[in-house]
């Protein structure tokens, strides 16, 4: 990118002067550019499987299992982003990957789909900037339910014991969401998309905000239910997700400062004054993750009926993301406020049973992870798998 397009603010940062004061120059520059930049190393790799067929993806495919060393004649693009991927594993902690995102693992099953689904994804679909480019995408509101376990699996997959070194299900699944973007940028520019108002689909700085949607949003959703992070777990957590950002080709100069959950706050609100406030897209888009909730497991394991299952829904969605969220998107005005305090007093004194010795917390995070390893895998399949092994 270059000096010029960096110096050029495009609409989304509506109040530059603000943002220099709050942030710092090179901060607000840093957003200008990120809007204009998508991810360069992927939408290569992308185009070297578009043109290369079936033995392009094979030559992917084998890359993610076995390494580039064990490949010949790999085409440019691929060969940087296998480079790269590897590069990032290789720079990490490599105890820390093989015990995997503890803090995230330990959470209540429950209480992670909760956060998961009204904290990280109402919050990364009430950005009109992303909600456009995801509805661009095909029927996504009536293939909200999919969406969400497809999601889930990835997360799955990404923070279990092991599961980003190479070659592992979370390391090739966060790669192959790397190479969705960059597939879902080309059709959504093609489709004539206006960059200069929203910058480039999946640009940089929507690629951070979704990135952030996966730690400080739902952690930030879990404290209000009772379940907090020690600071150790802080620090993991940020750590082990700085390697995520790396395979999914966030800029380190966005990502590498973020150490615990306050640095982790001053991102997202640096990013967050790149978007306006929920529009008709990002509501549907809401909406339908709320119904599909309801009428998927999530709501079949709730003690109530109806209508019932998708006011509480809107009750704790309004609790997670607050009332001037919840009331730009339309949700409704149930207030579970005078009830948190129970639903913290509840997960707080698990958390603490859990933890009461060696013995009681390895027995807890042994079940958890048992339990995340099935809870998805009965998906016969996901659209960043397919995305890479079908014919562009």
């Amino acid at each position: 990118m270059s000096d010029e397009s960096a110096r050029t603010l495009p609409p989304r940062l509506r109040e530059p002067e603000r943002i220099a004061r709050e942030h710092g120059e090179s901060r607000l520059a840093l957003l200008a550019e990120g809007l204009h930049t998508g991810d360069p190393v992927a939408d290569a790799a992308f185009a070297d499987l578009a043109g290369g067929g079936g033995a392009a993806r094979r030559t992917l495919a084998a890359g993610l299992s076995d390494g580039l060393a064990s490949l010949e004649d790999v085409p440019p693009g691929i060969a940087r982003l296998l480079r790269e991927s590897e590069e990032a594993v290789a720079a990490a902690d490599p105890e820390l990957l093989e015990r995997g995102d503890v803090a995230s693992i330990a959470v209540d099953p429950f209480w992670s789909r909760i956060a998961l689904a009204l904290g990280s994804l109402v919050h990364t679909y009430s950005a009109p900037g992303i909600a456009r480019v995801l509805l661009g995408t095909g029927k996504l509101t009536e293939s909200a339910g999919r969406r969400l376990a497809e999601t889930a699996l990835w997360r799955t997959n990404a923070i279990l014991p092991g599961g980003l070194l190479r070659g592992a299900p979370g390391y090739a699944d966060t790669v192959q969401v790397r190479l969705l973007h960059a597939r879902v940028r080309a059709a959504t520019q093609r489709r004539g998309w206006d960059a200069e108002r929203w910058g480039v689909p999946i640009n940089q700085v929507d690629a951070v905000r979704t990135w952030l949607d996966f730690t400080i949003v739902p952690f930030r959703a879990l404290e209000k239910v009772g379940i907090v992070l020690s600071e150790e777990e802080e620090r993991d957590l940020h750590r082990y997700w700085r390697t995520v950002a790396a395979l999914l080709g966030v800029d380190p100069r966005f990502s590498a400062d973020v150490v615990d959950h306050a640095s982790a706050d001053r991102l997202l609100a640096l990013v967050e004054t790149a978007n306006d406030s929920p529009d008709e897209t990002a509501s549907a888009l809401v909406h339908a993750l709320l119904d599909a909730l309801a009428d998927g497991p999530l709501g079949q394991v709730l003690p109530l009926q109806g209508a019932s299952v998708r006011r509480l829904l809107d009750a704790l969605t309004r609790l997670i993301q607050g009332d001037d969220l919840a009331d730009a998107l339309g949700l409704g005005a149930e207030d579970p406020a005078p009830y948190a305090p129970l639903l913290a007093m509840a997960n707080a004194q698990v958390r603490r049973w859990e933890r009461a010795n060696e013995e009681t917390w390895r027995q807890a995070l042994h079940a958890h992870t048992e339990f995340r390893r099935g809870e998805f895998a009965h998906l016969p399949g996901t659209e960043y798998r397919d995305a890479v092994a079908e014919e562009a």
